[in-house]
């Protein structure tokens, strides 16, 4: 039979009525001819609640224990859709992540996936099972502890399963209806996109398209399977929703296909650095080590001083970590590792992307870019390239304005 691979988010297992309307959908893929694979997370605020009951007894808490109580969600809603399905009369198991077992690595909180061996769940087909309904965002450790995958695990469990059962295609069903040009909130001229390569959608992923988790894009990448996203609330067929593939699917693509954005970063400088040889990994050593996700990097042009040539170095990290971040600089200072005259820090700053593989072969991209931006008055205060993409800082007030201005200069509300 061939496998098709259905997940479904929190929002659309949040009450026994949603459940039910899942079950439906997997029943009728079922009716097409297809074993399925369910993936399913917790209902809608149970892991929060669950986070929440752990905090509140353990502050400091043991991190395996952590695990076995938040996975806890996901083993509720596992066990009611195979329930309901039943009901349906279709035949349906489900299963825990160590009952398959999905076997990864022992990092509580944030696993990783070492193999999860297919011959349980194959039994089981073999046997009549038309479903098997497993548990998202768990897996079991070396030790046999029940580990968790991090927020979104759930959409990196669901792709995992696709590439290790060959499935024919992986579906995340949730509360949209596809991809966007951007964000349909912010402009109502948002288009929502018939398909779109691995690539972009990793980098709309990471730079703040919270559709799809960043690790389960990258997992699909590299193991070429067929994402597509699309609603549990609308009425879906083959054409629904946006796949995501890879870019030998679409024929043609516009230079930019979207533009995303990151309202809570922040720009910290230090001004007048040595220039020298070692002094950036002087500087990101020790922000590496605190945990600090640097995305954004300028050097000025160095200029003469009396004690050598100096230089300043800019970066940018989300802004609940500048606190963490300027005392990682300022204990390097006190070490004696780095020298800087000032530290200046602007929390209120936004980022822009545009992102398209179109950009490899069309020239351009960022005069229109910067053209549009100046049209506005909107000032760039850090540039930042890649080969699908440009972004920028700006004032965060501007956030909205820069992306309407964008959407609007690259036609993205116009297919083809």
């Amino acid at each position: 039979m061939p496998l098709l691979v259905m997940k479904f988010g929190g929002t659309s297992v949040a009450d026994l009525a949603r459940i039910k309307n899942a079950a439906l959908k997997v029943k009728r893929e079922v009716e097409r001819g297809y074993d399925v694979i369910v993936i399913v997370s917790a209902m809608s605020g149970k892991t929060n609640e669950l986070v929440g009951w752990v905090e509140q007894t353990s502050p400091l808490y043991d991190a395996r224990e952590y695990d076995a109580v938040v996975s806890s969600g996901e083993n509720v809603t596992a066990g009611l859709m195979a329930l309901t399905l039943q009901e349906m009369d279709v035949p349906a198991r489900s299963w825990q992540g160590w009952q398959v077992p999905i076997n990864t690595t022992s990092a509580h909180a944030s696993a990783r996936f070492k193999s999860i061996p297919s011959d349980n769940i194959n039994a089981k087909f073999a046997e009549g099972f038309k479903v098997a309904v497993v548990a998202g965002f768990q897996g079991v450790s070396p030790e046999g502890r029940i580990t968790t995958l991090g927020r979104g695990g759930s959409d990196t469990t669901a792709v995992a399963f696709a590439a290790a059962f060959n499935a024919e295609r992986c579906d995340i069903y949730t509360d949209v209806d596809g991809i966007y040009t951007t964000d349909p909130r912010i402009t109502d001229k948002a288009r929502k996109l018939d398909k779109i390569a691995f690539e972009e959608m990793l980098e709309l992923a990471s730079l703040g398209a919270k559709v799809l988790q960043t690790r389960s894009v990258e997992l699909a990448m590299r193991f070429k399977v067929r994402l597509r996203v699309l609603s549990s609330f609308e009425e879906t067929d083959e054409n629904s929703g946006t796949l995501v593939c890879d870019e030998d699917e679409i024929m043609e693509s516009k230079v930019v296909s979207g533009v995303a954005y990151s309202r809570d970063e922040a720009k910290i400088t230090l001004v007048t650095v040595a220039d020298r040889p070692g002094i950036a990994a002087a500087i990101f050593g020790p922000l590496s080590e605190a945990g600090v996700n640097v995305d954004m990097i300028v050097q000025n042009i160095s200029e003469k001083a009396d004690g050598g040539a100096v230089t300043d170095m800019t970066f940018s990290c989300p802004v609940n970590q500048v606190a963490r971040a300027c005392k990682a600089m300022e204990d390097a200072k006190a070490a004696g590792s780095i020298n800087f005259v000032e530290l200046n820090v602007d929390s209120d700053v936004a980022k822009i992307s545009v992102v398209g593989i179109g950009m490899r072969s069309h020239a351009g991209v960022a005069a229109t870019m910067f053209k549009a931006l100046s049209a506005e008055n909107v000032n760039i205060k850090v540039i930042s390239t890649s080969e699908i993409k440009i972004s920028v800082l700006i004032d965060r007030k501007y956030m909205e304005l820069a992306v309407q201005a964008l959407h609007d200069a690259f036609e993205l509300d116009k297919a083809g």
